[in-house]
């Protein structure tokens, strides 16, 4: 790795400079010494698609690392209608969404396999991509009640027994989705609201809805002037705790932004595409680690760590940046201070998260399917899941090291559960949970 320090090339230069000018920042009123997420690490509630911690790491346990078809295989549950979403577990269920034809569908399932209901919502959008579809958005929950949204802008409050609390469709509160592909973003929950951001070619901007009624509490616009498709963002907001204040942390639109979880705006960082390239819509999300977000960008070409906060002069927002490594689409992964990036090619990269530098790298095999699904860390392994659903466990102990090739029918894009000893692999029609026999 090259350092900030010892930039060489005009490219380097050029995306250096960029994003220190291109930073507005309202300072922070509180300082920043350690940011994390603010979910429990428990698994029980505040569930997302990046796991408890909101990093895809996961506490650790005796999980399986060996399945197949014939092998380790506790149920299989086949799901109402096909999705592309990340199963969540809370108040001792799995939570996970599908679309079919016509209808969403918000499911509930014991720990068993057995579905204990399914809620029909709106009216189900088709998908654009072949790898998508209407239910693409992993639901989140508080322990007493599952959100979930929709490609076709429904949005879905329901009790952790599947009883309907309230409903409402964004597209038609806030206008029409103009994504030029299919809905990626997932809700983010804070104490008091579901937070959606809807980056998008027009009105892009961030909502906060009561979690007991689904009104309003606050909306704040996300508008850049960037060109055509970098408009487009199909990231999730990282919520973070700095000093004892949470801050909604987004990546899109060539832009990290902050907000606080009443809307106001802490501090914008652009320069993320200082030769304004027309297609560097963003896919893989940020990761906070120590004060600092580490920023997947411009199509796998970049990797930057910005500095959150406290306050700061703009030239030292940057705390280390990377043009020779990156990602596009799995969002990475954290490993106590091991940031571990999955491209969508099979190679593995272990990273110090405080300065960038590598550490290890190995590539996975390569067939003809790519890899979509976010890795997860967990008891000191890295879990990669391929489209066709094979996963492979890397052992990151010393040297990055291929212990594991497990296949299994299917197809998938969906990122791994890990729950109590046991794995939860979604395809597009099934849950599949996966344990020691």
């Amino acid at each position: 790795m090259r350092s900030l320090e010892f930039i060489k090339s005009r490219t380097q230069i050029t995306i250096w400079l960029a994003l220190i000018v291109g930073v507005s920042s309202a300072p922070f009123h509180t300082s920043c010494t350690h940011a994390q997420s603010t979910l429990p690490n428990d698994g029980s509630s505040y569930a997302s698609w990046r796991g408890p911690a909101g990093n895809g790491s996961f506490a650790e346990a005796a999980y399986p690392t060996k399945w197949s078809d014939q092998e380790n295989i506790q149920w299989r549950a086949v799901l109402p209608g096909r999705g592309a979403s990340t199963p969540i577990f809370a108040a001792g269920k799995i939570f996970v969404t599908a679309a079919d034809e016509s209808h969403n569908y918000l499911i509930g399932i014991s720990m068993d396999g057995d579905i204990l209901w399914s809620e029909k919502i709106g009216h189900a959008d088709a998908a654009k991509n072949k790898k998508a579809s209407g239910a693409n958005s992993s639901p989140v929950s508080d322990g007493k009640h599952v959100f979930a949204y929709f490609k076709s802008g429904d949005l879905i409050a329901c009790d952790v027994d599947g009883k309907k609390v309230w409903e409402t469709n964004l597209q038609s509160s806030y206008g029409e989705d103009t994504l030029w592909w299919d809905l990626g973003t997932s809700p983010v929950l804070t104490d008091d609201a579901v937070v959606i951001a809807v980056m998008q070619t027009g009105p892009s901007f961030l909502v906060a809805l009561d979690k007991s009624t689904g009104k309003q509490l606050w909306k704040t616009d996300r508008q850049f002037n960037v060109n055509s498709e970098s408009n487009q963002s199909y990231t999730t907001p990282v919520l973070t705790s700095q000093a004892g204040t949470q801050v909604l942390v987004t990546m899109g639109a060539d832009h990290l932004t902050g907000h606080t979880t009443q809307g106001k705006s802490l501090f914008s960082v652009g320069g993320f595409n200082p030769k304004d390239e027309r297609f560097f819509r963003s896919i893989a999300s940020p990761v906070v680690y120590d004060g600092l977000a580490i920023c997947p960008y411009a199509r796998g070409a970049t990797l930057t760590a910005i500095r959150l906060g406290p306050t700061l002069e703009d030239a030292k927002r940057v705390a280390w940046f990377r043009d020779d490594i990156g990602v596009d689409v799995p969002t990475p992964a954290l490993g106590e201070d091991k940031l571990f990036l999955l491209s969508d090619d099979g190679q593995v990269s272990c990273l110090q998260a405080s300065t960038g530098k590598t550490i290890s790298e190995m590539r996975l095999p390569k067939n003809r399917n790519k890899y979509s699904s976010s890795p997860t860390f967990c008891d000191g392994k890295l879990y990669c899941t391929r489209e066709d659903a094979t996963t492979f466990v890397v052992d990151t102990s010393n040297d990055l090291e291929l212990v594991a090739e497990n296949e299994i029918e299917g197809d998938t894009v969906a990122t791994l559960l890990f729950v109590d000893g046991k794995i939860y692999l979604r395809t597009y029609e099934e849950l599949i949970c996966i344990g020691n026999q």
